[in-house]
């Protein structure tokens, strides 16, 4: 996981992990900005590995760093404003002994229940434009759909590291996108097990922030020109 001065929900997602006892694991977290963590990362009862970046790093390069540090079966993203109310992974990982299947997302809802916009069909010209115009996202209800969104991905090993992890031309937002295309192109799919479930409080600074807004801008143009060059 990687923190943007994100300590107190850090700490809030590894006392949810200390209840995950399917596999044991390590967590490599990255504090992308300068922060003091408001914990201790050696109280946890699995190894916490902290990490600090001299310059920030956009998201892809930060956790291709950490991929390039793990050693398990399994190489799971998450993010910092993740919760787990139950151990999600005796669900997950048996979808991961399908070698088809190359990475697996729970079901992901909002804090009041709702069923968050964590899969979604490849996005196209028209699709963004329809959105720009009825500012709507269609969720692809699919136990199999096109992407799954970068809040928690949980990847076999052996998939990510063919498809050579996520793109680092993306600073920030359809990282996600781009690498689940790739894995498609390869012949893999990506999936949805709607029998676990995590909740994400979605900070959405894409639609607040003019940095952020201008990232999401630039990602979204990379991303289709990489699809018109038959490179995503």
């Amino acid at each position: 996981m990687v923190s943007h001065a994100q300590g107190a929900l850090v700490q809030n997602l590894l006392q949810d992990l200390k209840s995950c006892n399917a596999v044991s694991f390590k967590i490599i977290l990255t504090l992308n900005i300068p922060e003091v963590l408001p914990f201790d990362p050696a109280a946890f009862p699995f190894p916490v590995d902290v990490r600090r970046n001299a310059t920030p790093r956009g998201f892809g390069a930060n956790h291709n760093a950490a991929f390039a540090a793990s050693s398990g079966r399994y190489f799971c993203v998450l993010n910092p404003d993740i919760r787990l109310s139950q151990d999600p992974f005796p669900a997950l990982l048996p979808s991961l002994e399908n070698p088809a299947i190359a990475a697996v997302a729970p079901l992901i809802r909002n804090p009041a229940g709702d069923i968050e916009d964590h899969a979604r069909p490849f996005p196209t010209m028209a699709s963004l434009v329809l959105k720009l115009f009825e500012n709507k996202i269609t969720i692809q209800e699919t136990r199999t759909p096109d992407w799954i969104a970068g809040m928690f991905m949980l990847f076999r090993r052996e998939a990510f590291a063919a498809a050579g992890g996520f793109d680092e031309g993306y600073f920030m937002y359809y990282e996600d996108v781009d690498l689940c295309a790739r894995l498609r192109a390869a012949g893999l799919r990506v999936e949805v097990n709607p029998a676990a479930s995590a909740v994400h409080d979605a900070r959405r600074a894409s639609r607040r922030d003019l940095r952020h807004m201008r990232w999401h801008a630039i990602s979204i143009a990379r991303f289709l020109v990489k699809r018109w060059l038959g490179r995503a």
